[in-house]
C-alpha cells in the first residue's frame, strides 16, 4: 500500500470525482502551486496508484440497453484452467468486468449487451462454450440505484 499524505489524498480525491480537472484547479483546490502539484501527480502515476483515466460512458446512448451479471462455476480450479478461461474473457469485449470469487462460484462477470436477443447469441456463442466452464447463471440488471467507481476517499 502506498504511504500517501494528506495533500496526495486530496489529490486523488479531486480526480476521482473529476478526473479531467486541469493541473491549475487542481492544484489551487489543494492548495498548492501548479509545479509542485504537478509533481506529485506524476508520482502517483508512476507509483501506480493512479492507473489511467477514463470517461464514463452512457451505455444505454451508446445502444448497450442491458447489464447482465454471469456467475461461472469451472470444472477445474488449476492455475492453467483459470488461466485459459481468464484469457477467454479478457477476449470478450461484451464482458466488462470479470472477479475471480472464492466459495461455489468460480467467476462474476459483467456483461453489455444491445438486447435479449443479443445477449443470448453471446451466452450460446461465445460464454458457454469457454474453456472448462461448468455451469453459468445470469441475472439482468433492472436498475442500477449506485454506481461508484473508484474507492472512497477521505480528506483526513
Amino acid at each position: 500500500m502506498a504511504t500517501l499524505d494528506t495533500i496526495d489524498r486530496k489529490l486523488l480525491a479531486e480526480l476521482q470525482a473529476e478526473g479531467r480537472v486541469t493541473n491549475v484547479d487542481l492544484a489551487r483546490r489543494v492548495g498548492l502551486t501548479a509545479p509542485p502539484c504537478l509533481r506529485r501527480v506524476r508520482a502517483l502515476e508512476e507509483d501506480g496508484v493512479i492507473k489511467g483515466y477514463h470517461a464514463d460512458l452512457d451505455a444505454s446512448k451508446l445502444g448497450f440497453a442491458i447489464t447482465v451479471f454471469a456467475m461461472v462455476s469451472l470444472r477445474s480450479q488449476a492455475e492453467e484452467d483459470l488461466r485459459a478461461f481468464e484469457d477467454h474473457i479478457n477476449a470478450l469485449p461484451e464482458v466488462r468486468e470479470c472477479h475471480m470469487l472464492n466459495g461455489e462460484i468460480d467467476f462474476i462477470l459483467k456483461i453489455v449487451s444491445r438486447d435479449l436477443q443479443s445477449f443470448q447469441e453471446f451466452l450460446t456463442s461465445k460464454l458457454t462454450p469457454a474453456p472448462n466452464v461448468a455451469s453459468i447463471k445470469t441475472s439482468l440488471t433492472i436498475r442500477t440505484a449506485k454506481h461508484e467507481p473508484g474507492v472512497p476517499m477521505d480528506h483526513q
